[in-house]
């Protein structure tokens, strides 16, 4: 019974194909233990909050963890948090804090940003602090196996020891950037060998070991925890395409000094965030964080746009991008609501006259067809989500659309059985879409529209109360045959983005796109916090703002 229950998974009828960057091509998805994958992915250094960067690596890898449980696999997701690093300990300092309450707080902050964003939690989250116990021992292997040596108290790895150094980056050895994370040091045998162990300093956090007290480096962890909670053989290992060299390609080293036996079979890396086409950075000061976007869209609408562009791709930021994809989370929402809505009352009425339920229509078919195709081969095709969300799904909407309005015409009673079935059938599988995509939320349909309207008050620099003010006005103006100040009022509306739309004999507003484009840019503060900016613009904007989730 055990087999028959494994053979009906789905993943046994889907061939998933994954970008392998060790290979640079798509590869077929065969994880070590059938039906079980296992993934670990670099997550955050925790000493502010976080930005698009980290946005799009959690979202990207998000996606996949979502999709291969609904291809029936187990999945061990492991993503881990930094909190011991220069960065955590110079940022303490400089508000007078301790260094892991520091740490503690940007943790905790940034799950809030996750959740925001719909982000499944992963099936473990450990923490450097945690794991000192398992990196002085990797590192302990690393010297014995005579490819790392102690100098004062610090541990450096023998870069020119590691015969195939270079081969997930392609750079080569004399290329690889002394000094990007710590310092030039004389006392290295090799410009590139990095620490595996860093002496104590005064007033840092220190651990006891056999070399002093002292605390972990960079690259280190990921390879101790990694191997801690998935062996040192896994499936998939993670993270924006800026942790290829040097972060991947030293922890691949070390793992390997650590164990011949190592090996990851598929490596996956997310593209760029940019600004004005020049990838965000902190350094810059041209980022900006998960909570600046949240405080004026929607994360549905973040979320939307961060899988608008394929996950490898570069993905350039705008407000014209943002409004877009709030606009199209309004929409799905919208007509799930219209359809609970309708659909409720003859739900209720066929209970009670106990209706035999007829087959669905042709149409309906095909489109739910058209949805299961196009959903599983492109999803199985390295995850092409902006394909999903501008392909068949619409489709879907549009056909969800068309029948609530049929449904408002005179019918004949088994007809309209069948076409509230079809739409029932097609909403049913529009919903697993987007529950895999991760834009479903535990809200109400009209919650979330609800926060969508408040969203696009705030960013209007409206009430309602002024909106629907505007409206009369616009009413008494229509009346009074003074069409000229009704359309001005409807012009100076959606310039700010809110669409009036005239129902019967109602005027009701939502929101749409501004017709005058918003442009944003981050300002610096006395924090180095940057703020978000918008102003009013007549051009067309075609910025984009994309970050990747830099360790650092």
């Amino acid at each position: 019974m055990a087999e028959e229950r494994v053979e009906s998974k789905l993943y046994n009828s889907v061939e998933l194909k994954l970008y392998n960057s060790m290979n640079n091509e798509k590869e077929i998805f065969n994880p070590k233990v059938a039906g079980k994958v296992s993934m670990y992915v670099c997550g955050v250094t925790a000493y502010d909050l976080s930005h698009l960067g980290h946005a799009r690596a959690a979202v990207s890898f998000d996606i996949l963890f979502r999709y291969l449980k609904h291809l029936d696999y187990e999945v061990t997701y492991v993503r881990n948090f930094t909190d011991v690093d220069d960065k955590i300990i110079n940022r303490a300092n400089e508000k007078g804090v301790d260094p892991f309450e520091l740490s503690r707080h940007f943790c905790d902050e940034y799950n809030v940003d996750m959740s925001d964003l719909l982000c499944e939690r992963p099936t473990k989250e450990p923490r450097v602090s945690d794991h000192i116990d398992q990196i002085k021992d990797m590192i302990t292997q690393i010297i014995n196996n005579d490819y790392a040596y102690e100098v004062n108290g610090d541990v450096f790895y023998s870069v020119e020891k590691c015969p195939n150094y270079g081969a997930l980056s392609g750079q080569r050895l004399e290329h690889n950037r002394a000094g990007e994370r710590v310092a030039v040091d004389s006392r290295k045998h090799h410009p590139a060998d990095f620490a595996l162990w860093k002496a104590a300093k005064p007033g840092e956090p220190s651990w006891d070991s056999p070399w002093g007290p002292g605390r972990p480096g960079w690259h280190i962890e990921c390879s101790a925890m990694s191997a801690c909670y998935l062996s040192h053989k896994f499936d998939i290992h993670g993270g924006g395409i800026d942790l290829i060299f040097p972060h991947h390609e030293n922890e691949i080293a070390q793992s390997w000094a650590a164990d011949k036996e190592s090996h990851i079979s598929y490596w996956l890396h997310n593209g760029h965030v940019t600004n004005n086409n020049e990838k965000m950075s902190k350094s810059l000061g041209n980022f900006f964080t998960i909570r600046q976007i949240t405080e004026r869209y929607h994360p549905l609408a973040l979320r939307h746009f961060l899988i608008s562009a394929h996950y490898r791709s570069p993905l350039n930021y705008s407000i014209t991008q943002l409004e877009t994809s709030s606009d199209a989370i309004y929409y799905i929402f919208q007509t799930l609501e219209d359809c609970r809505d309708t659909l409720s009352s003859f739900l209720q009425e066929d209970t009670e006259k106990k209706e035999k339920v007829p087959p669905i229509n042709d149409a309906a078919k095909e489109c739910i067809k058209k949805l299961k195709d196009e959903f599983q081969t492109k999803m199985s095709d390295d995850l092409q989500t902006p394909v999903i969300l501008t392909g068949a799904l619409q489709e879907a909407l549009k056909f969800m659309n068309g029948s609530l309005k049929m449904l408002k015409k005179k019918m004949q009673k088994r007809a309209q059985l069948q076409l509230v079935q079809s739409l029932l059938e097609v909403e049913k599988e529009a919903r697993e879409i987007l529950k895999v995509l991760g834009l479903l939320s535990s809200l109400s349909y009209a919650e979330v529209l609800q926060q969508l309207k408040d969203k696009a008050l705030k960013r209007a620099g409206l009430t309602e109360v002024e909106v629907l003010k505007s409206i009369e006005e616009r009413r008494q103006a229509r009346i009074n045959k003074d069409f000229a100040k009704s359309d001005n009022v409807r012009t100076d509306l959606t310039a700010k983005g809110i669409a009036l739309m005239d129902v019967g004999n109602e005027t009701i507003w939502r929101p749409c796109i501004p017709s005058e484009p918003l442009v944003a840019q981050a300002v610096s503060t006395d924090n180095n916090a940057p703020k978000v900016e918008e102003k009013l613009s007549t051009l067309a904007v075609s910025q984009k703002v994309e970050e990747i989730p830099r360790k650092s």
